[in-house]
């Protein structure tokens, strides 16, 4: 149980970091915003800045900051279900949602056809997500996946076009993890990142 409640800080602080790469964040507000005690935080800070992927909170490697964070966040459980109108059945139901992968990347960058929904959710919403999507359509393998992972993925999710996406981090990492051509569209927006930081956007 130490070893899960660690890697979710890791994971926690890398996104806060990379949501926030220009360095505005003091070391204390990392801590608030990962929702962890200052010392794990200052100790896993300290730590990236001694491999020179951080200066203070400032990232100094996005790509370093990505592959870290890809080795020490766990993989969220999920369930899959053959939806016949995917977006339609995450607008009525009435529960919060944050969308990654394909629809995610398509509303940030639409590089991928969006051949799978896949959305977080809420903990406590995990049985009544499943009554919905079993009650509108079939349970096993199909075209949506509902993600129960750390609830720190909702962290810097929008709303775009009236749907709500994770932010473009979560949405990279999760793509990594996706494989083959995923890959590629996490490069892109990887990139994307990093780029929209040197900008100042």
């Amino acid at each position: 149980m130490k070893t899960e409640t660690r890697t979710n800080i890791k994971g926690r602080i890398a996104r806060v970091l990379l949501n926030s790469p220009g360095g505005s964040l003091t070391k204390y507000r990392v801590a608030k915003l990962a929702g962890c005690g200052y010392p794990w935080a200052h100790a896993i800070l300290k730590k990236l800045e001694g491999a020179g992927i951080i200066e203070g909170t400032k990232v100094a490697d996005f790509g370093a900051l990505f592959s870290w964070w890809r080795r020490w966040q766990p993989v969220a459980e999920y369930r899959e279900y053959m939806v016949r109108e995917p977006l339609s059945a995450l607008r009525n139901a009435g529960l919060e949602y944050a969308l990654t992968t394909f629809r995610a990347e398509n509303k940030m960058q639409n590089y991928l056809f969006p051949s799978r929904t896949d959305a977080y959710v809420r903990h406590r919403d995990w049985l009544e997500w499943h009554r919905h999507l079993a009650r509108d359509g079939m349970v096993g393998r199909g075209n949506v996946r509902i993600l129960r992972g750390d609830e720190h993925a909702f962290y810097g999710s929008a709303r775009v076009d009236g749907l709500v996406v994770v932010s473009a981090p979560q949405a990279v990492l999760d793509l990594y993890a996706e494989g083959s051509a995923c890959v590629e569209a996490a490069e892109m927006l990887a990139a994307k990142v990093e780029s929209d930081a040197l900008r100042g956007a």
